[in-house]
């Protein structure tokens, strides 16, 4: 198979997206624009991936260091069209041989199964291959006028064409595939006389075909190659990430009572035999295993829900969350980084930050793990079988040994031993008649008044 090489366009403004986010580091699904396009070129066997990137955006940049490094970065600057931007990658491609596969950075549901008929139009010998799409209104995008071969002519673009041109259903999705030395042969020979005065990598097909080049074009899904330049574009593809996602784990066997109302994140993951009521959001790093509920209202981000536990309903788990089986974590209840061992319980109203909870224990409602001093954060472990007393607050550092206890309303400051019971209260006074005494008082005020 011919070497692949992928360049990835990502050094556009992004104003329409109105933002102080970098267009390209918004996300669907939890993941950013960007991640998306280059898992994709990954997935489709691109060997070496270079990313073109612009000042004004440097945490663009880091991101395409912390995954691809240093080399896979290639600046535009300042920004002069597409193609000006492609050939900003020329120098990082000039030992590579193979075929250059140019793509925007902003098509988060392109996959690379839609890639494959655009290498397969060049493995058949076309020398220049254009992936098109056939949108449902194609008002904004560049028509693929083609003779009765079937070989692309050219591209024009709406403002420029006819009737008769506007009429084609074959729309550009600026994803391009050549030979690498005949792609940056055309691209020296683009130039900027147009009305914006930039350098359009549209021009290359009509230097391929007055070579009498082989230009064919490859059909994607308009989702597929669908852009987000805008926050209604980017609420489009999360709705469509989140469509497939939802009929995704239907078919694997989770069971939803409301799918429309499941949020997932791009690497959830649900066993089969999984429950989900409505309304759950799951953001990035959730794994659940087979025989979990999760019940309406509860948010999890970085957590681990183990077999047959039951979470919510209104659970919020945090990153660190690691909930054993048959566990229990119940309304209003809060869990970051706390490990819960299996069949404890924790079924209302409680925070637990920092620490471990035991086989079996049970956590009383209004529990908090007082877990920062304002500077550091300290654990609490609680043990096997442990009982804990509604509106108990376990300060940090500290341990409750095995099959302890603590009275409810205890304020916990040390280490309880096992089997021990940890009472921390003032005494109790009782006056009687008081409050008749109080009661007779404030009426008899405001019956003078």
């Amino acid at each position: 198979m011919t070497a692949r090489a992928a360049v990835i366009l990502a050094a556009g403004q992004g104003t329409r997206m109105k933002s102080p986010i970098p267009k390209l580091l918004h996300k669907v699904g939890g993941r950013t624009l960007l991640d998306w396009v280059i898992d994709t070129v990954q997935a489709a066997g691109c060997e070496k991936i270079i990313v073109v990137v612009g000042d004004h955006s440097p945490g663009v940049r880091d991101l395409v260091v912390k995954r691809l490094g240093e080399a896979a970065v290639a600046v535009q600057d300042p920004p002069l069209g597409t193609a000006h931007a492609v050939l900003a990658a020329k120098a990082a491609l000039a030992d590579f041989d193979g075929d250059v596969l140019v793509t925007n950075g902003d098509c988060p549901l392109l996959k690379s199964s839609d890639l494959e008929p655009l290498f397969a139009q060049r493995a058949a010998g076309a020398e220049l291959a254009i992936m098109g799409f056939k949108p449902v209104d194609g008002l904004l995008y560049g028509r693929l006028i083609m003779g009765a071969d079937g070989h692309v002519i050219r591209v024009v673009e709406p403002k420029d064409a006819t009737p008769e041109e506007l009429a084609v259903k074959a729309c550009n999705a600026g994803m391009y595939c050549a030979d690498r030395a005949q792609m940056f042969a055309w691209l020296s020979r683009v130039d900027n006389k147009n009305a914006k005065g930039e350098y359009y990598i549209t021009s290359i097909v009509g230097f391929a075909t007055g070579e009498e080049k082989k230009v064919k074009v490859a059909f994607a899904p308009e989702s597929a190659v669908m852009g987000c330049d805008t926050p209604m574009q980017l609420a489009q593809a999360e709705a469509v990430f989140q469509t497939r996602a939802r009929a995704h784990f239907l078919a694997e066997g989770v069971a939803m009572t409301a799918p429309d109302t499941v949020h997932f994140s791009w690497d959830t993951k649900l066993q089969p035999g999984v429950m989900v009521e409505q309304f759950v959001v799951f953001a990035p790093g959730v794994s659940v295993e087979t025989g979990a509920v999760i019940r309406a209202f509860s948010h999890l981000e970085g957590a681990w829900v183990g077999p047959g536990a039951l979470i919510g309903p209104y659970a919020r788990l945090r990153p660190g969350a690691d909930i054993g089986a048959q566990a229990h974590i119940g309304n209003f209840v809060e869990v970051k980084k706390v490990k819960v061992g299996e069949g404890a319980k924790a079924n209302h109203l409680s925070y637990l930050g920092d620490g471990t909870v035991g086989a079996r224990a049970n956590i009383g409602a209004g529990t908090i793990f007082c877990n920062y001093d304002g500077f550091d954060k300290h654990d609490t472990h609680v043990g096997e079988d442990a009982f804990i007393g509604s509106n108990s607050a376990l300060v940090a550092p500290v341990s409750i040994g095995a099959g302890a206890m603590t009275g409810s309303g205890s304020v916990i400051t040390h280490d309880v031993p096992a089997d021990a019971l940890a009472l921390e209260r003032s005494g109790q006074v009782v006056k009687e008649g008081w409050a008749a005494r109080f009661r007779a008082a404030k009426l008899a005020k405001r019956a003078k008044k």
